[in-house]
Parts: C-alpha cells; sequence; structure tokens
C-alpha cells in the first residue's frame, strides 16, 4: 500500500510555491503554477500534481524554462492576440492572455488567444474551466514534445496533445468538462507507474520495436498508442496544427523532452478560443445544455465528462488530499532548499 499524506489544498498550493522559488521562479510566475497544482491534486488528478513539481523545479535549475521570465502579449487583430511565453511556465503566459481573452469575447462574442514559446501547460481543462466560469465556452489546444508514432509507425510525430471544451453553466459553474489526449493514456500516467515500479496495462504504450508493452521503462523508449488508432492520431494531428503550427510554436518532432534535463527549452504551444455562448445561441444555449445532459445522466450507469472532477474537488475542499508521502518528501526537499 502507497504511504500517504493528507494535505489540505492550499497547504499543497503552500509548499508548491515555496518549491518553485526555491528553485529559482520568482514570486508572480511560482504563484500562477502553484495555484494550478493545488487545484488539479484536488481535483484528484496525481499525474500533474506534486508529483511534476520536482520537474518544473529541475527545469528552472537547469535553465530549460525561464523561471523569471515576462511574458509579452502582441494584439494582431481585433479578435487574436499571440503571448510569448520567453520560454517560461505557460501558465502567467496564459493569465497574461486571459485578462484580454474573456474581455474581448465578452465584447464581440467571440476571441482567441495562440502561445509560443512556451511550457508545459499541466492539465488543459484547468484552463478552459477558468474561462468557463466566466460564463464562456472555452475550447483549448496543446501539443506536446513528440511521443506518438502514426499507425503502422514506430518514429513518433505528435504528442499526447490534448484538447479541452468548458462548458459554462448560468451561475459561474461548468456544466460539461471535455478534456483528453490523442493518446489512450496521458504520459504522465506512463511514469507515475514508472515511478512507482507498477506495469502498465497492455494497449496503453509500446516499445521502440513497436510492439505492445507492460514495461514502463520500455514504454517510454517506445511511443503512445492513440486513442482509437488512426482516429486518434487525427486528433493529436489537428492539436499539431492548431497549437504549434497555427501559433508559430515549436512543433513537437523538434521540442525537447517535457522530463528531465535533456535539451534546450521545448517552445511549445497552446491555442484557446473563448466564445459567449448566448449571443451565438440567440439566448438558448443554457436550455439546450439542460437537455443534452438530462439525456446523458437519465440513463443509468453513465459518466457526464468533469462529474468526477467536480466531485473530488468538493471532497477536497472538506477532506483534503491524499498525497504520495514519497512525492510530497521530494518536494520538501526542493522547498527546503
Amino acid at each position: 500500500m502507497v504511504e500517504t499524506v493528507t494535505m489540505s489544498v492550499s497547504e499543497i498550493e503552500t509548499l508548491a510555491l515555496r518549491a518553485l522559488i526555491a528553485a529559482g521562479t520568482n514570486e508572480e510566475n511560482a504563484a500562477s503554477l502553484a495555484r494550478s497544482v493545488a487545484v488539479t491534486e484536488s481535483d484528484g488528478i496525481a499525474s500533474h500534481g506534486l508529483a511534476y513539481v520536482p520537474t518544473y523545479c529541475l527545469h528552472v535549475e537547469c535553465g530549460k524554462v525561464d523561471g523569471n521570465a515576462v511574458p509579452s502579449l502582441d494584439i494582431v487583430r481585433p479578435g487574436l492576440a499571440i503571448a510569448d511565453a520567453k520560454t517560461g511556465f505557460a501558465h502567467p503566459a496564459i493569465d497574461l492572455g486571459f485578462e484580454w481573452l474573456a474581455k474581448t469575447a465578452r465584447e464581440q462574442g467571440i476571441a482567441a488567444l495562440g502561445l509560443r514559446n512556451s511550457y508545459n501547460c499541466g492539465i488543459l481543462g484547468y484552463h478552459t474551466d477558468r474561462l468557463a466560469s466566466k460564463g464562456l465556452l472555452g475550447i483549448g489546444f496543446t501539443n506536446a514534445p513528440a511521443s506518438v508514432a502514426p499507425v503502422g509507425g514506430k518514429k513518433a510525430v505528435l504528442g499526447t496533445n490534448p484538447f479541452s471544451i468548458a462548458v459554462p453553466g448560468a451561475h459561474g459553474e461548468t456544466r460539461i468538462l471535455i478534456d483528453q489526449s490523442a493518446s489512450v493514456i496521458a504520459k504522465s500516467e506512463v511514469m507515475k507507474h514508472a515511478r512507482e515500479g507498477r506495469a502498465i496495462p497492455e494497449g496503453w504504450a509500446l516499445g521502440p520495436d513497436g510492439q505492445p508493452t507492460t514495461d514502463p521503462d520500455v514504454a517510454l523508449k517506445g511511443t503512445m498508442i492513440p486513442s482509437g488508432s488512426y482516429k486518434g492520431f487525427g486528433a493529436a494531428l489537428m492539436v499539431e496544427l492548431m497549437a504549434a503550427a497555427l501559433t508559430g510554436a515549436t512543433l513537437g518532432i523538434h521540442s525537447s523532452p517535457f522530463s528531465g534535463p535533456v535539451g534546450g527549452p521545448p517552445k511549445t504551444g497552446q491555442f484557446f478560443m473563448a466564445i459567449d455562448p448566448e449571443i451565438s445561441s440567440g439566448g438558448t444555449f443554457s436550455e439546450r445544455v439542460d437537455h443534452l445532459i438530462e439525456a446523458i445522466v437519465g440513463q443509468e450507469g453513465t459518466h457526464l465528462h468533469g462529474s468526477e472532477r467536480y466531485a473530488a474537488r468538493d471532497k477536497a475542499a472538506i477532506d483534503g488530499v491524499a498525497v504520495n508521502a514519497a512525492i510530497y518528501e521530494k518536494v520538501s526537499e526542493w522547498a527546503s532548499k
């Protein structure tokens, strides 16, 4: 049984903040990233929470990410802006861009934001959820270093490349949150299994020889399997076009890994769209979403996208979060430097 430490969400945020600052990140940038780490943990997605903080710290220390970067925003057209993360963390650049994005979407009905020279943005749904909390339909794409080969191939061309859609409710809540990678499972889950010495299920990844494997260490040297075969690869290709080609960011085949100190800044990209759904629908959006949700949850045994995250978040606010004790110790070591 894995030993755990129970922490409040605010304690998780504080610990992540201290570790990032100790590694050489300025307080403003560290605070932006620490908030997302805490929310990710509260949502029950441990693979992208505190477990990633030692990697973030290592990358600041070795120069793979600039912890003191000051992002810039270029409004290239009335409804389109490009944020440059300046090889820093994605989160501060997204924060900067979202101020403009939400305001412009409310004024014009729709707006788009691209990011380049960026880094791992963590859980993509964390960002689209923020747009939904402002009453906007949030759509997001992020590319990643290549780890997925085309069906029939052995060489990785695309990243796991998540996409996300967050659907707002009438009271600042997110009604539906779709957030999924183009691979069967996020690569971070394979990394998590490798850290814990556990086999991965067959069907998650292929080894370097192109054959299925249940060994996470072999899988990390091979490629991830796209979800739904060629359809999943098509989804990853769509994200690559949106998040990298469209924004001027680095393609996954040319990006350094998000894990380990090898290579310079990955310089990947993100792309977000925000839409005022009541304007576009003629004021009927919420009603139509209600009908959709009723048709889904009205059937026994069904699952509504995002519901597990929000249930976990509510529980974490009361009971705290069970954090892997080994990960807690690693982050604490960084925080005490």
